[in-house]
C-alpha cells in the first residue's frame, strides 16, 4: 500500500494522491459494506444491539477503525470496528452467530459480483479513473472476504466455523479464542518476515475462483 509506493509519491504526486484517493473509496465501500451485512443480519435474528449503537448504516465514519484503517493504507492488513452481538439475544442457537459471521464475507462477494457485472454491461474504461476504482474496490471485496474466512481468531471464519460444524470439532475451534488475535498475528509476522506466504496459499483459490468468475482473470 503506502510503502510500497514511495517512489510514487517522490516523482509523480499527484498520481499518488490519485491512487490513494481511489483505495480510500474501495476501503470505505468494503468495511461499510462489511459491518453494515454483519449489523443487519444481527437484527433480524433478533438482537437489537448493532441498531441501539447506530451501526445499522452504511456510512464508513460509523465502522472504520482508526487504527484499522492506518493499517490497511500502511501495510494492507487492517480491520473494520467490530460490530457488538449479543448472542444469547440471537435466535438460533449457536448456529445464528455463524450466520451473523459469515453475513459480511458474503456481502463483499455480492459487492464484487454487482460491481462487476457494472463494468462489464457499461463502457467504463478501466483505465480512466472511474474504472481503476471500481476494479480496485472490487479485487479489495473479494481479497478482505476471502481473508476474513480464515478460521482463526478475531477473523469471521473462526465464528463461521463454530457456528456451523460439528458440535465437537466447534468446541476445539472456540478454544482458541483464548489466544484472542495471536495465532493470526503470528502467521502474518511469519509471512512478513520470513516469506513463507502461508496466508497467500491459504487463501488463492478463492480469490482466484472468484477473480475468473467475476474479472475473468485469478488475481493471485
Amino acid at each position: 500500500m503506502l510503502f510500497g509506493n514511495l517512489d510514487l509519491l517522490r516523482y509523480d504526486p499527484l498520481e499518488f494522491l490519485r491512487l490513494m484517493l481511489m483505495v480510500a473509496v474501495a476501503v470505505a465501500v468494503a468495511i461499510a459494506v462489511h459491518e453494515f451485512s454483519h449489523a443487519l443480519s444481527a437484527t433480524r435474528l433478533g438482537d437489537d444491539t448493532p441498531r441501539l449503537q447506530g451501526r445499522l448504516s452504511l456510512n464508513p465514519l460509523v465502522h472504520l477503525d482508526p487504527l484499522g484503517t492506518l493499517f490497511l493504507f500502511l501495510v494492507g492488513f487492517g480491520w473494520g470496528k467490530p460490530v457488538m452481538v449479543d448472542r444469547n439475544r440471537l435466535k438460533g442457537g449457536y448456529r445464528a452467530m455463524g450466520k451473523v459471521a459469515l453475513a459480511g464475507p458474503v456481502s463483499g462477494l455480492v459487492v464484487a459480483g454487482l460491481l462487476s457485472m457494472v463494468l462489464r454491461a457499461s463502457d467504463i474504461s478501466l483505465r480512466s479513473t472511474l474504472g481503476e476504482m471500481l476494479l480496485m474496490t472490487i479485487i479489495l471485496n473479494i481479497i478482505l472476504s476471502i481473508f476474513n474466512l480464515i478460521p482463526l481468531p478475531p477473523l469471521d471464519g473462526h465464528k463461521v466455523a463454530v457456528g456451523f460444524l460439528p458440535f465437537s470439532m466447534a468446541l476445539s475451534f472456540q478454544r482458541l479464542e483464548r489466544y484472542g488475535i495471536m495465532p493470526l498475528l503470528m502467521l502474518i509476522i511469519i509471512d512478513r518476515f520470513v516469506g513463507v506466504s502461508i496466508i497467500w496459499r491459504v487463501i488463492r483459490p478463492g480469490v482466484n475462483f472468484f477473480g475468473n468468475l467475476f474479472l475473468g482473470e485469478a488475481l493471485l
